[in-house]
């Protein structure tokens, strides 16, 4: 956003360029970035912890196991058989059958360019039935790209105005002129035009000489200060791209409007097909954003989010995800901003971008996509499944394991040999079940 005297400035925000006296009107506890801190603080009191049912059933194991050794060898005589049953009730393969499971899966979850911070964090995704989307650098790749260039006038074609526009932008520090440049050269695969007499006016745009013709490429409010009017269809023409949420760029050459170029956050190009996995996996997308509603609609519409939240403050997303955990509905956050924090620190699962998100919304998430590639979030959630199902057959085989050789030492069938055999071949295999996790691919 274009900032101008009196306008207010968040702390924590950056300044893309020039210079600028600011006067502090809330200080210390009162400041935004402090604001946002307290917000992540009370964000994580109210977070669940959960524990293993493993841990808890092995300790009734043990003084299930003590107590039926010291009745058999009560009623048979014969110590032998309670020694046995010590043995092959030792609930060993019962408190391998979580931590092998989970670390096998966070070590396949790595090399898929995640990293779990949390060492639950798995087994509370697969619970997961929403997952909320921040748009700007999660769905889209975070900086504007050209996507349309209009012209008005049948002297100059579409591609005209594009390289007028970027050579007038040349010189620009404007993160919007120097994102006209950039997507000359990597769209069209062309040089910018020398310009000269590079003026930048605040708020307004910039003013250039290219090839002897005055170029001024900004605001209407630019064109309209400086004597040139636009027509109605002009501004008709762009408010089809304004109503997609894009940012217009309007051009002139010298006394009349030549055009206007269109700028948007780009969708990363693997977003749809995420959206598309997420739901077959029986999660359901929602788009969480600061964005402006119809931005937000746009995105939403090309990639099939049904459920749409816009304009949200970081207050108002972490409000979303207690409405939705109210509702027993276990949310998912994905964000990469600091507004995302509060947010991304509340939800059942935060997971942060790790490359082009902020230090406090990574410190605040569970897990960090250390490679921003979105395109492994389904993996990681149909993953996160597996494992919970592994953990289910390794509790359930260890269990059936422990109580049939506990009858089999009661009635003297096994020996403290075979029991031993017999214990070790079950945590043997409860490890090898969890260590196909390493390899595993969603299909």
């Amino acid at each position: 956003m274009d900032k101008g005297p009196g306008d207010e400035v968040s702390s924590g925000t950056v300044n893309q360029f020039g210079s600028f006296d600011m006067e502090a009107t809330r200080v210390g506890e009162d400041s935004s970035i402090q604001r946002m801190i307290r917000l992540v603080q009370s964000a994580d009191a109210r977070k669940a912890k959960i524990v293993g049912v493993a841990d808890r059933w092995a300790t009734w194991i043990v003084v299930i196991a003590l107590a039926t050794a010291v009745l058999t060898w009560f009623f048979t005589g014969e110590p032998m058989r309670a020694v046995t049953i010590l043995v092959v009730f030792c609930p060993c393969a019962l408190v391998l059958a979580t931590p092998t499971a989970i670390m096998a899966a966070i070590g396949n979850a790595t090399k898929h360019g995640f990293l779990v911070r949390e060492g639950d964090a798995l087994e509370r995704l697969s619970a997961v039935k929403k997952l909320t989307f921040d748009k700007t650098g999660t769905l889209t790749y975070g900086t504007p790209q050209v996507v349309s260039a209009v012209s008005f006038t049948k002297e100059y074609g579409e591609d005209e105005i594009f390289e007028l526009a970027a050579a007038a932008e040349s010189r620009s520090e404007h993160p919007l002129g120097k994102a006209v440049v950039r997507s000359l050269k990597e769209q069209k695969k062309k040089e910018v035009m020398p310009a000269d007499e590079f003026e930048m006016i605040p708020g307004r745009g910039v003013k250039s000489v290219v090839k002897g013709k005055k170029i001024l490429a900004g605001t209407p409010e630019l064109l309209s200060e400086n004597g040139i009017l636009m027509e109605e269809w002009h501004r008709r023409e762009a408010e089809i791209y304004l109503n997609q949420g894009c940012t217009v760029i309007y051009l002139s050459e010298g006394n009349i409007p030549a055009g206007f170029l269109a700028l948007s956050d780009t969708i990363r190009k693997e977003a749809g097909e995420v959206i598309e996995r997420i739901k077959e996996i029986g999660s359901e997308p929602v788009l969480l954003t600061g964005d402006h509603k119809s931005a937000a609609m746009h995105i939403a519409g090309q990639l099939g989010i049904m459920e749409i939240h816009a304009e949200c403050l970081p207050e108002d997303k972490l409000n979303w995800v207690n409405t939705y955990e109210e509702e027993k509905k276990r949310v998912c956050m994905i964000g990469d901003g600091i507004n995302d924090a509060p947010a991304l620190k509340r939800a059942f699962v935060g997971i942060a971008m790790g490359g082009i998100g902020s230090d406090i919304a990574v410190e605040a998430a569970d897990i960090a996509l250390v490679s921003d590639d979105i395109k492994e979030i389904p993996h990681l959630l149909a993953l996160s499944k597996k494992m919970m199902s592994t953990i289910h057959y390794n509790l359930f085989f260890s269990m059936f394991l422990n109580f049939t050789a506990i009858i089999l030492a009661v009635t003297g069938i096994l020996n403290p040999v075979v029991g031993a055999l017999v214990h070790n071949a079950g945590s043997l295999a409860v490890i090898i079940n969890s260590a196909f996790l390493l390899k595993w691919s969603a299909k």
